[in-house]
C-alpha cells in the first residue's frame, strides 16, 4: 500500500474507533480518553484483526505529545499557582518523591534495577491534568478553593515532570540505560548534566525575556487582519517554531520548547484566543496520541501478570492518594482538602506514557514496565469517578457524625481561600476593566455597536493612540490622508476652504471624508480643547470597512449629513451676504 493511502488508512481508523469508543465511554460516565485508549489496543499489534501502522501512528504521536505540552503551557498560570503555592508546591514535591520511592520499591523486588524503579516511580506519581479537569468540572468544583489546591498540586506536578523528561537522558547512563544527551564521550555524568541543564536555562530565559515581545507583537499584527485562519497558523507557527528552534539550536526537546511557547502566550491577552483556536487541532493530535498508547499496550499483561497490575493500581489509588492525605494534614489543612486532593491523584494519565515510552527508549525501562503503567492509567481513569464517589460519601459522613467540620486546619483554610478570592476577584477586574473598555468604545461612539465583542476587540487592537493641546493644528488643507480620527474627549474645530466652521466633541469623529473619497484633505482641524484621539490609519480602515460594509455605510451616511450641513450652512451665509 502506497505510504500516502497508508498514512490516511491509519489516521481514519484511529479517528472513527477514537470516536466510537470515546462515546461509549462517555455514556458509561467514563473520561472518553478511556474509549480512545481503548481504541488503540483494538488496532494494535497485540489483538487479533486490523492492525494500523505503528511507525505512523508513533510519528502523528509525537505531534500530540508536542500540541499537549503547548496546552499545558498554555494554561499554566503562575497567579493560580501563587494562590495555593503554601500547600501545592510541597504538597506536589513530597508527594512525588514518596510515590518515586513506591515505584523503586517495587522495581527492586520484581529485579529491575533502580533506572526502571525511577521511572516507574516517575510514572505513577503524575495524576493526568485532563482527567482531574473533567472530574472538577462535572461535580462543579473546580473554582471552589479545594478544587484550586487540587489544579495547582498537578500543575507542580507537570512542572516536575517537565523537568524529568529534561535529565532522564542527561542521566540515563548513569542509571544502566542509553544516553541520548548531546554526544558527550566517556565525560563525567555531572558535566553532561551541567551542559544540558545550561541549554536549558539559556533558552528558557531567551524564551521567557523575547517571547512575550516577539510573540503578543505577532499576534497583534495578525489579529487585525481579522482572519482567524491565519490566527490559528500563527499561534501553530509560535509553538512549532519555538519547539523546533528549542531542538534545533540548544538540543533541548521539541516538547519542552512547545510548553515554553505555551508559557509564553499563556501571559498575554491572546491567551484565551489562542487557546479556542488552536483546540480542535490539539484535541485531534491529542486523541491519536492516546490511540498510539493503546497500541503498544499488550492486554495479555493481565493475565500474564496480575499481581503486578494490582500492585501498581493499589500504588495509584491506594498508596499515592494516602501520602497526599497525609501530607496535606501535615501541612496543617482540614481533612475534605486532604479528601479531594487524595481522589484527584488517584489516577495517572499523559505524563505517565510520556515517561514510559522515554523509558523504554532510554532502555532504562522494559517493555513489561510499560504495559504495567498502561494497565494502570487504564484501570485508574476508569475507576476514578468511583474514587471522587467514596470520598463524597465519607465527606458527608463524617460532617453528618460530627454535626459540623472540625475545626482542625480551618484557620490555614480561610486564609487559602481569601488568597484564592483574592486571585479571582483580580482576573475578573481585568476582564471586567476590558469588558467596559469596550463597552465605553460603543457608547461613545454609536456608529459602533453594530459590531460584536470580538469585533470591537479587534477594532481596538487597531487604533493607536493621539493626542493634541488646544490650537495645535491636526489636520491641514491639502495634506495626503493618511488616517480617521475618533474623537474621546476633547473638541476640534474644523474649517473649510470658504471659511466655513463648525465644532466636533466627544463622540464624534472626523477625517474620513478623504479616506472614502480618496482625495487630499479639504479643511483645517484644529483642536480647540486638550483632546484625546483613537488614530486609524488608512490601511487598517479600508481592511476594515471592507469587511464590515454595515460600518462603512453608517459612516459614509454620517460623512453625507455632514456634506449636506456643511453646504446648507453655506448656502445660508451666501444668502445673508447677499441680502
Amino acid at each position: 500500500m502506497p505510504h500516502e493511502a497508508n498514512l490516511l488508512v491509519t489516521l481514519s481508523v484511529a479517528f472513527v474507533l477514537a470516536f466510537a469508543f470515546g462515546l461509549a465511554a462517555d455514556r458509561l460516565r467514563l473520561p472518553p480518553l478511556v474509549g480512545y485508549l481503548l481504541a488503540g489496543v483494538l488496532v494494535g499489534p497485540f489483538t487479533p484483526g486490523f492492525v494500523a501502522d505503528g511507525d505512523l501512528a508513533i510519528e502523528l504521536a509525537e505531534m500530540g505529545v508536542i500540541l499537549l505540552m503547548f496546552g499545558v503551557g498554555l494554561h499554566f498560570s503562575t497567579a493560580d499557582l501563587m494562590a495555593v503555592k503554601g500547600i501545592a508546591i510541597p504538597g506536589a514535591v513530597a508527594q512525588i518523591a514518596i510515590a518515586t520511592l513506591m515505584g523503586v520499591g517495587l522495581a527492586e523486588f520484581w529485579g529491575w534495577g533502580l533506572g526502571a524503579g525511577l521511572v516507574l516511580g516517575l510514572s505513577l506519581s503524575v495524576a493526568s491534568t485532563v482527567v482531574l479537569l473533567k472530574a472538577l468540572e462535572e461535580r462543579n468544583l473546580l473554582q471552589t478553593p479545594n478544587g484550586r489546591v487540587a489544579v495547582g498540586w498537578l500543575i507542580v506536578e507537570d512542572l516536575a515532570m517537565v523537568v524529568a523528561l529534561v535529565l532522564l537522558p542527561a542521566t540515563a547512563g548513569l542509571l544502566g540505560g542509553q544516553g541520548m544527551g548531546d554526544g558527550v564521550q566517556d565525560g563525567s555524568v555531572a558535566l553532561t548534566l551541567a551542559i544540558t541543564l545550561g541549554k536549558v536555562a539559556i533558552f528558557a530565559a531567551l524564551a521567557l525575556l523575547l517571547g512575550p515581545r516577539v510573540v503578543p507583537w505577532l499576534l497583534t499584527q495578525v489579529a487585525r487582519t481579522g482572519s482567524r485562519e491565519l490566527f490559528t497558523l500563527a499561534v501553530l507557527a509560535a509553538a512549532l517554531g519555538i519547539a523546533y528552534g528549542s531542538a534545533h539550536v540548544f538540543g533541548v526537546s521539541f516538547a519542552l520548547g512547545a510548553f515554553f511557547a505555551g508559557v509564553v502566550l499563556s501571559e498575554s491577552r491572546f491567551s484565551h484566543k489562542a487557546a479556542a483556536d488552536s483546540m480542535p487541532l490539539q484535541d485531534a493530535f491529542s486523541v491519536i496520541f492516546f490511540v498510539s498508547v493503546g497500541m503498544l499496550f499488550d492486554p495479555s499483561i493481565l493475565l500474564r501478570e496480575p499481581l503486578a497490575v494490582a500492585a501498581v493500581l493499589l500504588t495509584i489509588i491506594v498508596g499515592k492518594s494516602l501520602v497526599a492525605f497525609g501530607i496535606v494534614l501535615l501541612l496543617g489543612y482540614p481533612v475534605a482538602s486532604g479528601l479531594m486532593v487524595s481522589a484527584s491523584l488517584a489516577q495517572i494519565g499523559e505524563f505517565s506514557f510520556i515517561l514510559a515510552g522515554m523509558g523504554v527508549a532510554l532502555g532504562l525501562l522494559p517493555e513489561e514496565g510499560r504495559d504495567l503503567v498502561l494497565a494502570g492509567a487504564l484501570l485508574s481513569i476508569t475507576l476514578n469517578p468511583l474514587v471522587f464517589a467514596a470520598v463524597e460519601k465519607v465527606a458527608v459522613r463524617r460532617k453528618t457524625q460530627r454535626g459540623q467540620a472540625s475545626s482542625y486546619g480551618q484557620e490555614k483554610f480561610r486564609k487559602l481561600t481569601q488568597e484564592v478570592n483574592r486571585v479571582r476577584d483580580k482576573m475578573a477586574e481585568r476582564e471586567k476593566a476590558h469588558s467596559l473598555q469596550v463597552r465605553k468604545l460603543v457608547e461613545t461612539f454609536p456608529v459602533l455597536a453594530q459590531l460584536d465583542m470580538a469585533e470591537l476587540d479587534r477594532l481596538l487592537l487597531m487604533f493607536r493612540p493621539g493626542s493634541a493641546t488646544p490650537g495645535a493644528r491636526v489636520i491641514r488643507n491639502g495634506d495626503r490622508a493618511d488616517s480617521m480620527y475618533f474623537i474621546a474627549s476633547g473638541a476640534v474645530e474644523v474649517q473649510l476652504p470658504d471659511r466655513t466652521t463648525f465644532r466636533l466633541e466627544t463622540g464624534s469623529f472626523f477625517g474620513e471624508m478623504a479616506l472614502l473619497s480618496g482625495n487630499r484633505r479639504n479643511a483645517d482641524v484644529t483642536a480647540v480643547d486638550y483632546c484625546q484621539f483613537l488614530v486609524l490609519d488608512r490601511r487598517d480602515f479600508n481592511q476594515f470597512t471592507r469587511q464590515h460594509g454595515e460600518v462603512r455605510a453608517a459612516i459614509l451616511e454620517m460623512a453625507n449629513q455632514r456634506r449636506r450641513l456643511n453646504a446648507a450652512a453655506k448656502a445660508t451665509g451666501a444668502a445673508a451676504e447677499s441680502a
